[in-house]
């Protein structure tokens, strides 16, 4: 009885065909998706975006069926199957140029009414509420996907189609958008079909993922499986394996055997590499032509592609890897730089120190070097097909991300520098942020005079003006490019030198505490400092968005063993809009690590932003205090507290090290306290009852209310105390486990 009456499936694709002429595009595709989130995966030319518009009714459909809760829209025409409630974001966004992102919004929300308003898009992406009165051409890219799938939601659809929707987007929005991927799944309000090249994002978001071959679901496969299985990644989606892919194909077990094949004899000489197919082939491609392989082949001397133990012997301070004596990177596009990069590993050279020249550039061509663009590509989640592509923005993004997660298997860096324009800092300045504080980094640019926010982030990244461009060498460029070059040498020789003292001293040393602050919050954090300091090195974190993601890098890298988070104030702005946000990924730190964890509501009565004629003209009517002539402070209002108290609990509830989070009913800043301008005892009260509300308390997780103002001694009395002894309970449990 209860199957007869189970809910018709969101989407259901049985037998469809779909021909381009005498291409078979689609062949007997069956497909299922009856909630949540459900990812498609393959490589160029399978068939998933020819999918997504069959369902969308935007290619002809010559065989099989599509239903849609049920009711079959095989055939039916576009703007039917979207007032049934199917949303679509095209692969490329496919906005109009001319139309502001509001018209954009205003245009599509009269389709069909439901949760999602321009309002609630601009509550979500508050960049687009920013940049309302832009036309689509005036965009970035990744607010050009925020407008893609905001248009697509304010239609209030119950399906959603999704086209390569992290395409070309910086490592940052990717994650938002997998974030908001996650989120859409666990509201239940509607279901998401994701086609996706991203395995990362893919198997991030939803359960099971299918795998799309030659115009067939090959196969649907978990998707921790597939996340956790590098050879079976290769096996099904690899470069380079498309003559050996068929709808058929099977994944062999995990304890077949096979045999080893006969080593091939090395040759002596130069190689004359051969590519059968000098663009990735589909099964619509005709044979290359001979002519056309003779013309991109090119000669391998086998000196560059593989040292033989002579030559390996002897360049051997060059070539180690990952384990040895420490290592200087020089990192940038050889294509375009070269020269200039070399001129700097020359002189840190003649410095004593080793180095290696890493390849980052996007071109495909072959330069000599220590680590080849090639091999760094390798590290993308999809390869090399990732890199090197036409599109010069999604090759930059995929080479940033790719060399990232090389550096990260690099165990030996003491240095790293990289010299270029804003492209070079792009692609190096993502992975110099994935190593830890203390190592030195330094950029030499032509964008170092202007905000550098976007390239150091939260890390310990000096940036050095290049004054003339970085194109070639004359008599300024080499000045400046030797300043570098010395500058980072005489770093790593001091960090070098001082190691060994540091080690001893960390070894009898003070455990180090993060503790964030505002001006608001100042005395808190004094008294807490100053009753910790015997016992604790405490580094205080200014709250100004970068602040409290540079601690928890510093938490995430294990040179902070606890936290005191007395001031959460950048969830404000990063909720509302202002000008100190915190990134989606604030409390992840604490969640990944499990570190001793003492919390607060510090400065949540306030919302920043510049001058008062910067404030958005939806809050004009709100009550502001002037902190100074370039801070506007907005206070919080019952509803937005309630919000906040949600989201904080939410990630409180994801911990599982000890906790405990204070909530001050005597005000959480000095402004909000009685008789101050913030004072609102009704928005307190609000915040302190959507987080009770929210978090599931535990033994090891406390929400404990005080009578104090944030700022009152006994207040910071009580954190210190519940500090030590959250820490001495997990130090006790490190001890039990060693």
């Amino acid at each position: 009885m209860s199957d007869a009456r189970r809910s018709p499936a969101a989407l259901e694709v049985r037998g469809l065909d779909v021909y381009y002429g005498h291409s078979h595009a689609l062949q007997g595709v069956d497909l299922s998706l009856d909630a949540g989130v459900f990812s498609v995966v393959g490589r160029n030319g399978m068939g998933k975006t020819t999918l997504c518009k069959a369902i969308m009714g935007l290619v002809p459909v010559s065989g099989g069926s599509i239903r849609v809760r049920g009711k079959d829209i095989t055939r039916q025409p576009p703007a039917h199957i979207a007032r049934l409630g199917v949303g679509y974001v095209p692969q490329g966004r496919r906005l109009w140029r001319s139309l502001s992102v509001d018209e954009h919004l205003r245009l599509a929300g009269g389709l069909r009414s439901g949760a999602w308003t321009v309002e609630r898009i601009y509550d979500t992406f508050p960049r687009l509420a920013e940049r309302k009165d832009h036309g689509g051409g005036q965009l970035s890219g990744g607010e050009q996907q925020m407008l893609a799938i905001s248009r697509a939601l304010i239609t209030n659809p119950h399906l959603l189609i999704m086209d390569e929707p992290t395409e070309g987007l910086a490592p940052v929005i990717v994650a938002q958008v997998e974030e908001m991927l996650l989120q859409l799944g666990e509201d239940g309000d509607m279901s998401v079909l994701v086609i996706e090249q991203n395995i990362g994002v893919a198997t991030a978001i939803s359960r099971n993922v299918a795998i799309m071959v030659n115009g067939r679901i090959n196969r649907i496969i978990d998707s921790a499986r597939l996340a956790a299985d590098r050879e079976l990644q290769q096996r099904l989606l690899g470069v380079g394996l498309h003559a050996e892919l068929t709808p058929d194909l099977d994944v062999p077990a995990a304890d077949a055997e096979t045999k080893a094949a006969p080593q091939p004899t090395r040759p002596n000489g130069p190689i004359r590499i051969y590519i059968s197919n000098p663009t990735p082939p589909t099964r619509w491609s005709q044979p290359a032509p001979i002519a056309r392989i003779e013309a991109v082949a090119r000669t391998l001397s086998t000196q560059v592609a593989r040292l033989d133990e002579t030559a390996r012997r002897k360049r051997e301070p060059v070539t180690s890897q990952s384990s040895g004596p420490p290592v200087v990177l020089v990192v940038g596009t050889l294509d375009t730089k070269g020269t200039e990069l070399r001129f700097i590993r020359d002189i840190i050279a003649e410095s004593g120190l080793r180095t290696r020249l890493v390849d980052v550039s996007t071109s495909g061509k072959h330069a000599t070097c220590d680590v080849s663009a090639q091999e760094i590509a390798l590290n993308h989640g999809r390869g090399g097909s990732a890199v090197f592509g036409s599109d010069r923005g999604a090759a930059v993004t995929a080479m940033a991300d790719a060399f990232a997660n090389w550096i990260k298997r690099q165990g030996n860096i003491a240095g790293v520098i990289s010299a270029g324009g804003s492209g070079a800092a792009s692609l190096v300045s993502p992975g110099m942020r994935t190593l830890p504080v203390g190592i030195p980094k330094l950029i030499i640019s032509s964008v170092a005079s202007g905000d550098v926010g976007s390239y150091v982030g939260p890390a310990d990244i000096t940036m050095m003006h290049s004054v003339t461009d970085v194109q070639g060498l004359n008599s300024i460029s080499r000045a400046v490019l030797s300043n570098g070059a010395n500058a980072i040498s005489g770093m790593v020789k001091a960090r070098l030198d001082q190691r060994e003292s540091r080690e001893r001293a960390a070894s009898a040393g003070l455990p180090s505490v993060g503790i964030t602050m505002f001006g608001v919050t100042t005395p808190a954090v004094q008294k807490v400092a100053a009753d910790l300091r015997d016992e604790f090195e405490c580094l205080v974190f200014h709250a100004t968005g970068v602040g409290g993601h540079s601690m928890e890098k510093l938490v995430d890298s294990g040179q902070i063993a606890g936290v005191i988070d007395l001031t959460t104030t950048e969830i404000c702005d990063l909720l509302m809009g202002g000008v100190f946000p915190a990134t989606e990924d604030r409390l992840s730190a604490i969640i990944r690590t499990r570190v001793p964890y003492v919390g607060s509501v510090g400065a949540l009565d306030m919302v920043n932003f510049g001058a008062p004629e910067t404030i958005p003209e939806r809050y004009r009517s709100r009550k502001f205090h002037v902190h100074n002539p370039q801070v506007t402070l907005m206070r919080t209002t019952v509803e937005e507290n309630e919000r906040m108290g949600r989201w904080i609990g939410e990630r409180l509830n994801q911990m599982d090290g000890p906790l405990r989070f204070f909530l001050p009913e005597g005000g959480v800043s000095a402004l909000d306290a009685r008789g101050q301008p913030f004072w609102d005892s009704e928005a307190d009260a609000a915040l302190f009852r959507a987080l009770e509300r929210t978090v599931r308390q535990t033994a090891n997780r406390q929400l404990i209310r005080v009578k104090q103002n944030i700022n009152d001694p006994e207040f910071a009395s009580t954190i210190v105390s519940a500090f030590r002894t959250l820490f001495g309970r997990a130090g006790a449990r490190r001890r039990l486990a060693r």
